[in-house]
Formats: C-alpha cells, sequence, structure tokens
C-alpha cells in the first residue's frame, strides 16, 4: 500500500523575494516527494505587526547582506530575481496589500489560477521592475497568467470584499498562530503534527522530517525555465 501524501503549506506574500525562492522550489518538489501543497498567501505586513519584527531592509547592515545574497540565491535557485530600481518604494512604501487581497480573491473564487498569478506578480515586482498596486497592474498580471479579462474584472472588484479581506486576515493570524515572525513560512504535517520553518533555506531540515531526499533547489535540469 502507498504511503499517505504529507501535507506542506506555504505561507507567502509577494512582496518578499525569499517567498518567491520557497514558492518555486515547493513548486518542483510536489512532483519528487510524496507530498501535496497548499499555498496560503497571506499579508507579511501583518504579520511584522503580530510579531513585532521589522524587515530585515530596514537595518542597514542587512540590507547591504540581503542585495548579495538575493544575487547569489537567484542563480542557486534557478529564479530570476533582480532587485527593483527603488526597493524602498516599491517594497516599503507601497507594500503589497491590494496585490495579496488580489491573490486572495483568486484563491477564493478560482484557485486554480493562485499559482499562476502568484509567480506573475512575483514575476513584475521582483523580475521586471514592474508595479503590483495599481489595478491596471494586477489586471495584467492576471492576464499573464491565463485568466479571462471577465473574470479578471471581477475578481479586482472582490479585493474590497470585506470576505477576502477577512480570508487573508484568517490565513496571516493562521501563520502567527504557528510561530511565524516572516515570510515565507512553511509548516510540514507529519503525522498529524505540524512542524514550522522560516525562510527559504531548510529544505535539507524538512527533506529529513519527511524522510525523503534533497537533491537541491532544481531536482531536474528539465525544469521549464521561467
Amino acid at each position: 500500500m502507498a504511503a499517505s501524501r504529507n501535507l506542506l503549506e506555504l505561507f507567502y506574500d509577494v512582496v518578499s523575494p525569499y517567498s518567491w525562492l520557497a514558492f518555486e522550489v515547493l513548486c518542483r518538489y510536489r512532483n519528487v516527494w510524496n507530498v501535496d501543497l497548499r499555498l496560503r498567501p497571506g499579508f507579511l505586513g501583518g504579520l511584522m505587526n503580530l510579531s513585532g519584527n521589522r524587515p530585515p531592509a530596514m537595518v542597514p547592515l542587512k540590507g547591504l547582506y540581503m542585495v548579495k545574497d538575493i544575487d547569489r540565491l537567484a542563480q542557486y535557485c534557478n529564479v530570476p530575481l533582480r532587485q527593483p530600481s527603488d526597493f524602498f518604494g516599491s517594497v516599503i512604501e507601497k507594500g503589497s496589500l491590494q496585490a495579496m487581497r488580489f491573490v486572495t480573491a483568486v484563491e477564493m473564487k478560482h484557485p486554480e489560477f493562485v499559482e499562476s498569478v502568484s509567480r506573475e506578480l512575483w514575476m513584475r515586482i521582483w523580475s521586471r521592475d514592474e508595479d503590483i498596486t495599481q489595478p491596471g497592474s494586477l489586471l495584467a498580471a492576471a492576464s499573464k497568467a491565463g485568466v479571462q479579462p471577465q473574470h479578471a474584472k471581477e475578481l479586482l472588484g472582490m479585493i474590497s470584499n470585506p470576505d477576502v479581506k477577512n480570508r487573508l486576515k484568517q490565513t496571516t493570524d493562521e501563520a502567527a498562530k504557528h510561530g511565524a515572525f516572516g515570510m515565507p513560512v512553511i509548516v510540514a504535517h507529519v503525522d498529524g503534527v505540524p512542524h514550522m520553518f522560516f525562510g527559504s533555506d531548510r529544505f535539507e531540515l524538512i527533506a529529513y522530517l519527511l524522510r525523503e531526499k534533497w537533491f537541491g533547489p532544481v531536482p531536474s535540469r528539465n525544469a521549464p525555465k521561467l
């Protein structure tokens, strides 16, 4: 009899470059490990407030380190990460609340597009240096992700809906209850017990917990390029 599949939950925000790295690696490994992957769009700003944390880029030396770290990890993980030309304006000032409400609306109405819409939003802010806050930007991302125009407009109209706002808050609160203080957060459910991992560099430990093998961030070099 085949072994039962373990559940991996990824709590993420598209404003976080490390979330993108974790997202792509887990999307690759869902076909390698005996796992089901559940994508959990949350709001990093809200989680920071709940935990009393602050963005690493607000600490000068951490910010300088992040620039080098992201460049190295982008190459290592085969993810086309590039720093926005105005990091502070794009990431800190504008933030991602509208974008994550949009992804949450997608999750609620058209969950089959959560992965592609999330990826396209990351591509906009963290690869092509484009906006993710304006309505036109969200519609463009949805279009490129394969969402029909009429559905995209419907999703855009949902971002002010209390149900969407509450869902995003609930997901963020759930991450906090797992002990999260930032994103990405991966929660591995093994034998009915949740195990929380922070960051995009704990895959070896997750593999150990799952009794699986870790083959690096690109388990198959035949994986499609972004």
